[in-house]
């Protein structure tokens, strides 16, 4: 696989936007780039139910959880609904918009592992690989005990079973990250439990030694410009800073107020987060989820191998308990619902996705062919995987679909 500048097509597509929602059949404005659009009908889905998402979404903005939210659902690589209700900014009462743009924390997540699928699909690497194959100073990494019963490898950082812990913050570079993050001890034996770890962000750092490329740099040009997603970055330049939605947390009177994450200010001098860092919208994301759904083809053109996608997107920890809410398993840095239930009952085995620390969640739903994308900024949230707000739009895009 030669690592080749790839040019992306964008898709300009027409459709009528009010109140932020983009309406079907489309006509003669525009909404942002992505995927092709189509009316719920053309691809088995009702048009009622779909719109109640915004419905819903503006329950959540008018008892003060969000100050806005744009959501997304696709189906059979189309999109179908596109929302956008409330404010990106209360205090300049700048409106939401479907091409705002947002902090999407760990759905970054994904975007490395997919980064690193690609260097084993040129042969570069193997996920089975120790990870001092590439990061020598990991042949420090130790439990309060002693050296690990066998050497952590690429697959445990992936799947957050390496017993790597602390903060998943980055220094001045990503090698210098690497040296903070194995000086910390161990918890427990690699491969035996699953923590939330940091272990994306060595993952990114092997992206460069393998590539020879920092990591941003990589991912930009191998993924996000054959894909089209001109506005995912580590680094939102200024007219990109004018779209992006504020970060609120409600305060002691109960009004949202604006909220502080270390997230929204290590773009400036800090390295390319790869385990949260980068900024999107909804319709760069779905065009990603489309790419894997689509086995790693987009537009014609192969990003992934199809085996590639299949590794990233199983579970690779058995029966291990993953995540933050129940029935998950993990694949290669997605989550993978092995059981649906609770918050993930409505979705089917096997969909796959991840959230963010500001509530944001991307899910792809194989069976149905389905994307869906919800896009919010909030801190404080109680267990933001388990929110109201996901479950609203899961719950309705699923209603939607129709018996073929």
């Amino acid at each position: 696989m030669a690592f080749s500048l790839r040019a992306g097509a964008l898709f300009l597509v027409g459709s009528v936007c009010l109140a932020g929602t983009l309406l079907l059949p489309a006509a003669e404005s525009q909404v942002p780039p992505g995927l092709p659009v189509a009316s719920p009908a053309d691809v088995g889905m009702d048009a009622a139910r779909l719109k109640a998402i915004d419905q819903a979404m503006q329950k959540f903005v008018d008892d003060r959880v969000v100050s806005g939210a744009v959501t997304l659902v696709a189906r059979d690589g189309r999109i179908v609904h596109l929302g956008a209700v409330g404010l990106a900014d209360l205090e300049a009462s700048r409106r939401m918009q479907a091409d705002s743009m947002f902090l999407i924390a760990s759905m970054t997540k994904p975007v490395t592992a997919s980064a690193i699928m690609m260097l084993q699909d040129a042969g570069k690497l193997s996920v089975d690989d120790p990870v001092t194959k590439y990061l020598p100073e990991f042949a420090d990494a130790k439990l309060e005990s002693g050296p690990p019963s066998r050497p952590i490898t690429l697959k445990d950082v992936l799947t957050h079973t390496s017993g790597l812990g602390g903060e998943q913050r980055t220094e001045a570079t990503l090698e210098e990250t690497v040296r903070s993050i194995v000086k910390r001890p161990l918890a427990f034996q690699p491969g035996t439990k699953w923590q939330y770890s940091p272990g994306l962000n060595i993952c990114g750092r092997i992206v460069e030694v393998v590539s020879k490329q920092p990591f941003d740099e990589f991912v930009a040009e191998h993924l996000f410009k054959p894909l089209g997603m001109r506005d995912t970055t580590f680094r939102p330049n200024e007219a990109q800073r004018a779209r992006l939605a504020k970060i609120y947390n409600v305060g002691p009177d109960g009004k949202l107020v604006p909220g502080a994450h270390w997230l929204a200010d290590d773009w400036r001098d800090r390295a390319a987060n790869p385990s949260g860092g980068l900024y999107s919208t909804a319709a760069d994301m779905a065009r990603f989820y489309q790419m894997v759904l689509d086995g790693g083809t987009y537009n014609g053109k192969r990003i992934l191998s199809r085996e590639a996608v299949a590794q990233m997107t199983s579970v690779q920890t058995g029966e291990l308990k993953t995540g933050f809410t129940d029935g998950n398993g993990w694949g290669l840095g997605w989550c993978i619902i092995r059981k649906p239930q609770g918050i993930t009952e409505m979705l089917s085995p096997g969909t796959y996705g991840h959230g963010g620390a500001f509530g944001t969640q991307g899910w792809v739903d194989p069976q149905r062919r389905m994307i869906l994308v919800l896009m919010i900024q909030r801190v404080g949230l109680p267990n933001s995987d388990g929110s109201d707000l996901r479950r609203s739009l899961q719950q309705l895009a699923v209603e939607a679909v129709q018996p073929r």
